[in-house]
């Protein structure tokens, strides 16, 4: 009886340590299944956009597209292409991810005016642009006039949202002209980045555009050239898709909790 008791002991420490005491797993257990379940794609969703840096602090990053069927994995779409984060590289952002980093995660968070991209994982929205019309976008879009502001003033009641000073009273003493003097916003798609609600000072106006080049950060965007944007913005259908944006390490932490693809080994050669 005796060994009876000390094998029930054993057993009994054991499945605390591996599940926990009183049903509870340990900490760092119940961290990564809090991060699976916060952060899995939805089923829904059939295409995915990736954008992978080699650090936090790295500004040149690998865009790669994937698609599925419902109930079946990830495939490859085209090649990959490269593109450009923030001049600083990336913080973590407000997004289907949660606020800031995951449990069980770390690294910078993102904060108005700090040069990052945001990280995590976002849904993308409408696409402002210079041409009347874009007839081969499935995605909204919307022409973006001389009187469209993405207002970035934290302070304000319209931080982080897009709006026309033609119908809305200027609260802000910053915001981004949607229509600029240059060709970067020429193609802008949204990036639902601290959105639905909103905070203060977490960071705003975040778009997937045109770049300036290769060699060049952004102040918080995702860009690339001309050709891939236009590429990707055809390529996206409304409710479908999201972006994961991410440096590599992060990735490879979450890829088996949040079901992510195997990236390819090839990368393009920097033009």
């Amino acid at each position: 009886m005796a060994r009876l008791l000390w094998w029930c002991s054993i057993a009994a420490a054991t499945a605390c340590l591996v599940g926990g005491c009183h049903g509870e797993p340990p900490p760092e257990v119940a961290a990564k299944r809090a991060a699976a379940e916060l952060a899995q794609i939805a089923d829904e969703k059939s295409q995915l956009v990736t954008v992978l840096s080699d650090d936090w602090n790295e500004f040149r990053a690998v865009l790669r597209r994937y698609e599925r069927a419902p109930g079946e994995k990830w495939v490859a779409v085209g090649k990959p292409i490269h593109a450009v984060l923030g001049r600083e590289g990336y913080g973590w952002g407000r997004g289907l991810h949660g606020s800031g980093a995951p449990p069980g995660r770390s690294g910078p968070t993102k904060y108005e005016g700090d040069g990052r991209s945001p990280a995590g994982v976002f849904e993308l929205g409408t696409v402002y642009g210079y041409a009347a019309e874009h007839a081969e976008l499935e995605l909204p879009y919307v022409q973006a006039t001389d009187s469209l502001r993405c207002v970035d003033d934290s302070r304000s009641r319209n931080y982080n949202r897009i709006v026309s000073t033609e119908n809305t009273e200027v609260d802000w003493s910053s915001a981004e002209h949607m229509r600029r003097d240059d060709e970067l916003y020429v193609l802008a798609i949204v990036v639902e980045h601290n959105s639905e609600p909103t905070r203060g000072g977490s960071g705003s106006c975040i778009f997937l555009h045109l770049w300036e080049g290769p060699d060049k950060g952004m102040s918080g965007c995702t860009a690339m050239g001309m050709d891939e944007l236009q590429a990707l913005a055809a390529w996206l259908r409304p409710g479908a898709s999201v972006l994961l944006a991410l440096p590599r390490g992060e990735y490879e932490a979450l890829k088996r909790p949040w079901g992510l693809p195997i990236p390819s080994a090839f990368v393009p050669r920097m033009k």
